[in-house]
Order: C-alpha cells, then sequence, then structure tokens
C-alpha cells in the first residue's frame, strides 16, 4: 500500500539501512526522527478514528527497529511523526501524520487508534 504522500511501505528498508550503516560507519550512534505515515483520517460514528494503516506502519517499523538493535545497531531513539496532526509546509493542513486527530476548526483532540496502541507498547516495554 502507499500513504496518503504515495510513499510505499517497507520497513524492511530501514532496518537493512541501519545495519549498512553500523558495519560502514563502525556502529555509530543512531536515532531515527520523524519516521511516519499520512492517512486520509476522518472522525467515526462513534467519536473515534480508526487508523489500521498508520498503526501497521508504526508496527512494523518499531519491529525493524528491534531487529535492527539485534543485528547490534547502535539504535538510541526512535521518534515516531507525529503526536499530533500538524500544518506541513508543503501540503498545509491536508495530510494527517499524527497519532491524535486535531479538528483544526476547533483545535479539539481525539486520539487515534494508532496513538492508543503505541501507548499501550509503551506501557508494556516498561513493565506496565
Amino acid at each position: 500500500p502507499k500513504t496518503d504522500m504515495g510513499w510505499g511501505m517497507n520497513a524492511g528498508v530501514m532496518r537493512d539501512f541501519l545495519i549498512k550503516l553500523k558495519d560502514h560507519w563502525k556502529a555509530p550512534k543512531i536515532y531515527i526522527t520523524e519516521n511516519g505515515s499520512a492517512w486520509p483520517d476522518t472522525i467515526g460514528a462513534g467519536g473515534g478514528v480508526h487508523d489500521p494503516e498508520r498503526e501497521a506502519y508504526l508496527m512494523d517499523h518499531l519491529t525493524a527497529a528491534a531487529e535492527a538493535l539485534d543485528a547490534g545497531v547502535d539504535l538510541r531513539g526512535y521518534f515516531g511523526w507525529s503526536l499530533l496532526d500538524n500544518y506541513e509546509w508543503a501540503y498545509g493542513y491536508d495530510k494527517r501524520f499524527g497519532y491524535t486527530y486535531v479538528d483544526f476548526a476547533t483545535q479539539k483532540r481525539t486520539i487515534k487508534e494508532s496513538g492508543r496502541a503505541y501507548a499501550k507498547l509503551i506501557r508494556a516495554s516498561r513493565g506496565g
């Protein structure tokens, strides 16, 4: 599948690239920033946002990051893009990357299912 930006999804490419960086540059410290996907989200009848594509993208990329760690990559952080839907310079408010839906007219925020899944994963990894 392709994201709302027209980008393909292949978390294995990220994993393989991280391993190549480790091998070529002799294990540098790596931080992944702004890794995410845009989808045409809408508030559903029950008031929530069902975004299985974003959740799958996130989980696939976190799995790939864990595989890179297992391969010896010194991955220090993963920062998913983004906490909130926001203004994208080239696209305005049209592309939604957030784990939280923002109604731009009212500024009301609604945590998307992907955001709930990410929070659950973080809690589980901390033993809570």
